[in-house]
């Protein structure tokens, strides 16, 4: 049970993620079939659904947008500040996460680049958090290329139309439709999350200031 407990924040959000993963997949065969059903195509089984394009699109436009905000946020919290968030640095003061890596290099229970790694093993270790949601990132906008070319051109045909290629299907409006939708959603939540941490609390949370702390005071 202890090793449950010092797990549960992860667990809890893989646990929701596979329940809601399940979710998009259920309904989303059943919203598939409606559809082919109307223009007289015979009904996908959920197996052929769960490997059709349709159902990768679906899922990896929203990767795409995930990997793309929480990525871009590593990186613009490294540099930039806001006065009051508890999401932010602290302003003009020294932060742990600042500190030379290379001043650790003796410390027993430093990770093994830190402790033994060449200077390019730490350079990348240093900047690894942001390297891979970057790969996740690119990977998940290339396979909803991919899957994207391939739903839109069964629909293209179910009306009559031409299939395309997934650079053809890059260039349309709607392969960037489908991405800024999710794009300035992501960074509105990270926006709310910023402002709203300044001005607003939740006890017990690391992601806002003590209850008792003033607006002003920048960090956790």
């Amino acid at each position: 049970m202890r090793w449950i407990r010092l797990r549960a924040l992860l667990l809890v959000n893989l646990g929701l993620f596979a329940l809601f993963f399940i979710g998009v997949l259920l309904t989303g065969h059943a919203h598939e079939n409606d559809e082919l059903t109307e223009h007289g195509q015979p009904p996908q089984t959920l197996a052929q659904y769960a490997g059709s394009s349709s159902f990768g699109e679906t899922v990896f436009e929203n990767w795409e947008s995930e990997f793309l905000q929480m990525g871009s946020y590593v990186l613009l919290t490294a540099f930039l500040v806001q006065k009051g968030s508890a999401e932010s640095k602290p302003v003009d003061e020294p932060s742990p996460q600042d500190e030379d890596p290379r001043e650790h290099r003796n410390d027993p229970d430093a990770p093994w680049p830190v402790r033994h790694g060449s200077t390019l093993v730490l350079k990348l270790y240093e900047n690894s958090l942001a390297i891979a949601f970057g790969i996740c990132f690119a990977l998940s906008i290339w396979l909803h290329a991919v899957t994207g070319a391939g739903a839109y051109s069964e629909d293209q045909q179910l009306h009559g139309g031409q299939a395309v290629t997934t650079w053809q299907y890059i260039r349309t409006s709607q392969f960037w439709f489908e991405s800024f939708q999710n794009w300035q959603s992501e960074f509105l939540a990270v926006a709310a999350i910023i402002g709203g941490s300044i001005y607003l609390r939740q006890r017990s949370s690391p992601q806002s200031k003590p209850v008792h702390a003033p607006n002003h005071q920048t960090g956790d």
